[in-house]
């Protein structure tokens, strides 16, 4: 039997809109080398409905109150049994062949590698290409925010067993945080090319978003005050650029 190497775990609530899109891009491509862990908030709408449908795909599911999606995430984490795990959004889309190429990829990564992360497409609410985002991991380039494309991104289970799980006292940036604990010292790999379909908006793009980078250059990279509040301001300046010119028409990404 093949060796179970990839986990991808998806947090649920309420997310009978979209969810029966995202398992359709991934079920195709399991194997006996990856698995698919659902973690359910206690949804009331139909998502257990479309997670029963697809049980027989589904190697662990639950259903309970949680304290959002980076405890459900962290649920995820302690019962996968991949040696990598992928996390991947209810509204989420995985392209064709994406696993294959993760999996083939894993043959060449050094042992000591903790996270192999791509490239992805955001779309607007109209279902139009907008801009792909997306670059290897390095520490001083993610210190001005996060580079890296986190959905579908792979992360070791030597990295969670190192520096711990997602901090529940970030709701929006968490995944964020824990790559800047393990900071210059977390070795990764990357591969140039689109995995995964995101659709805009949610709370990584909010102010909110930008006061918890500013706590987390503070708390995790322990930046000086003058320091964190001087990347913040940089921060907030973008994100009021970028949502004025969104204003009147014009879509913009830095």
């Amino acid at each position: 039997m093949q060796e179970l190497e990839i986990s991808i775990v998806i947090a649920t609530f309420n997310a009978a809109k979209t969810l029966e899109r995202c398992l359709q891009s991934i079920v195709p491509q399991l194997t006996d080398a990856t698995e698919l862990v659902i973690v359910d908030g206690g949804s009331e709408d139909e998502t257990l409905s479309i997670i029963k449908k697809y049980e027989q795909y589904v190697a662990y599911t639950v259903s309970e109150p949680d304290k959002g999606i980076y405890d459900a995430w962290n649920k995820g984490v302690k019962v996968a049994h991949g040696e990598w795990i992928m996390f991947i959004g209810a509204d989420d889309i995985l392209l064709p062949n994406a696993l294959t190429l993760y999996l083939t990829k894993l043959k060449k990564v050094s042992i000591s590698c903790q996270l192999v992360s791509s490239k992805r497409t955001m779309y607007g609410l109209d279902g139009n290409p907008i801009y792909t985002v997306g670059a290897i991991w390095n520490w001083k380039n993610c210190i001005n925010g996060m580079t890296i494309s986190h959905p579908g991104a792979l992360h070791r289970r030597t990295l969670f067993d190192e520096i711990g799980l997602f901090d529940l006292s970030y709701k929006i940036c968490a995944d964020y945080e824990l790559l800047m604990r393990k900071g210059n010292r977390l070795e990764s790999d990357f591969m140039d090319m689109v995995t995964v379909n995101m659709q805009v908006g949610g709370m990584s793009d909010s102010y909110a978003a930008i006061k918890e980078y500013y706590l987390i250059l503070k708390n995790t990279v322990r930046f000086s005050w003058i320091k964190s509040i001087f990347r913040y301001w940089i921060m907030l300046t973008k994100y009021t650029v970028k949502h004025a010119l969104k204003r009147i028409g014009i879509n913009y990404h830095a």
